[in-house]
């Protein structure tokens, strides 16, 4: 099983089951170190699933107070390479710390 930190369009429901076949639980958590930032998408398959062309982009902030908001999911294998099928390749795949003292993979800019 892998913990994968959604702060975008894996959060939304019609994303989840478009990707996963089904909705996911997940559980509220933050990304330390880390602040806001966008990327546009050119991927129209993406555009269409999350109704966006601009997508938020989790960018490096060693700053104090750096930390963003969004949901930790407990992936199996296959959903983990279900995501990284739907992540475009403005993103990589990272792992990064968690508020909560965990770990997870998230999606950062390249």
């Amino acid at each position: 099983m892998h913990l994968l930190f959604s702060y975008g369009t894996l959060q939304q429901p019609e994303v989840q089951r478009t990707v996963f076949g089904a909705e996911i639980a997940g559980e509220a958590d933050a990304v330390v170190g880390h602040r806001l930032g966008e990327v546009i998408i050119e991927d129209p398959h993406v555009i269409e699933v999350s109704g966006s062309a601009i997508h938020p982009a989790l960018i490096t902030d060693n700053s104090r107070e750096a930390e963003v908001m969004g949901t930790v999911f407990t992936l199996t294998d296959d959903q983990l390479a279900q995501a990284d099928n739907y992540e475009v390749a403005a993103y990589r795949r990272v792992e990064v710390p968690l508020r909560s003292g965990r770990t997870a993979w998230v999606y950062a800019l390249s």
